[in-house]
């Protein structure tokens, strides 16, 4: 099976849209597949094999992400040539919209992984904001509706979909986790690095810095457990436009000293991030799946999170970690709690191990690769009627 990829982002960049492709692509590549991707340039980008880049510009409101410039005169005759069995894209936009344009003129399946609430990113709209939501909500969906398939990281974002009006098929497919890469971390070194020692408590967090990501309520809430538990640290793994304004806001809350920003880190380090770690807190209100905190629980950490869209379906509240509602000393009790009764750490530690089994990477890809099998065969079947018909 040949596969073209459409997004408007790509390594080098890092994201969970990134993760997502890459661990499709591999596990799925092992199965056979042959992926083509059409996908943004980034300077110092080197040419790889079944790789297309476009040309693109530093996004103005974050010069780390581009935007991708959607046109290719040789566009067409590169997709004839490699005779695709279907386009599956991962955004509505730019590069969606383009890989969208292109299935309907071969007359391809076309899949689209809906990754995010993209109405949930308006702030990033210098004016008009509320029109601007409006605007875009109604645009996803009738782009959804352009489609043989959608995909939805879980089941409230589904739910979310088709209340919003979306008819075509939509179905629940996670992004895999490819487990082995969250285990066995080296606690030690990372805690060393960042001058953090062995007997504190260390609260992770991992992901983009951005107002979408909720993190002045996850500061302030780390600053009521800091007046319960001293020994206690945070660290912030990502990069982000709203760092600078972060790093005050905890020189303003009396932490500065105790919270970590990293930047971003590169796979492996993220890996120590893990296990020097003792809890994965996340207080995101527009996260689709929450893809970190299914890698934080391979790593073996419970979670606390903020009971919101995709997070509440990767923890199981009571269980492997704490749903708090969006109250800032709720968030901050069930902090001190985990870190405060080592009998229940260590069974939300073992549950959180065997949670995340079942988002393994080889049983998503199966049920990626079924998803695409069943496309291609009913558009077999339909161009076999055509031409019976004929």
């Amino acid at each position: 099976m040949r596969v073209g990829i459409f997004a408007d982002s790509y390594l080098p960049y890092v994201s969970g849209v990134v993760r997502s492709i890459e661990t499709f692509r591999e596990e799925l590549e092992k199965r056979g597949v042959i992926f083509f991707l059409f996908v943004p340039w980034y300077p110092g980008c080197q040419k790889e094999p079944n790789i297309y880049r476009f040309w693109a510009l530093p996004a103005p409101t974050n010069p780390d992400f581009t935007l991708p410039l959607p046109f290719s005169p040789r566009l067409g005759s590169t997709l004839r040539s490699l005779k695709l069995d279907l386009i599956h894209v991962h955004g509505p936009f730019l590069m969606g919209s383009l890989g969208a344009r292109w299935a309907r003129r071969l007359n391809l399946p076309l899949v689209f992984t809906y990754h995010t609430l993209y109405e949930a990113y308006v702030h990033y709209f210098p004016f008009l904001r509320s029109w601007a939501r409006t605007l875009t909500r109604r645009y996803t969906v009738g782009f959804c509706n352009r489609c043989d398939l959608v995909l939805a990281p879980s089941l409230a974002i589904k739910k979310y979909l088709e209340q919003n009006g979306v008819k075509a098929p939509v179905e629940v497919l996670p992004t895999g986790i490819k487990l082995s890469s969250f285990r066995g971390g080296d606690r030690e070194a990372f805690r060393l690095n960042f001058n953090l020692s062995l007997e504190e408590k260390v609260l992770v967090y991992v992901g983009r810095l951005g107002e979408e990501k909720n993190l002045r309520f996850l500061l302030r809430s780390f600053a009521l457990v800091k007046k319960e538990l001293e020994a206690t640290r945070l660290v912030l793994v990502g990069g982000g436009p709203q760092k600078e304004e972060l790093e005050k806001l905890a020189r303003s809350l009396g932490v500065g000293q105790e919270v970590i920003f990293t930047g971003p880190l590169p796979p492996d380090k993220v890996k120590d991030a893990y296990a020097a770690a003792d809890l994965f807190v996340i207080a995101s209100l527009t996260e689709t799946q929450g893809l970190v905190v299914g890698e934080a629980k391979a790593a073996g950490l419970p979670v606390v999170g903020v009971e919101a869209n995709g997070v509440k379906e990767m923890v199981r509240h009571g269980l492997d970690g704490f749903l708090t509602p969006p109250d800032e000393k709720a968030f901050a009790a069930a902090v001190i709690r985990l870190l405060s009764d080592e009998e229940l750490y260590r069974k939300f530690k073992q549950e959180a191990l065997k949670g995340a089994e079942e988002l393994s990477s080889e049983r998503q890809a199966e049920r990626l690769l079924q998803l695409y099998r069943q496309l291609v065969a009913g558009r077999d079947k339909m161009h076999e009627k055509d031409g019976s018909k004929a």
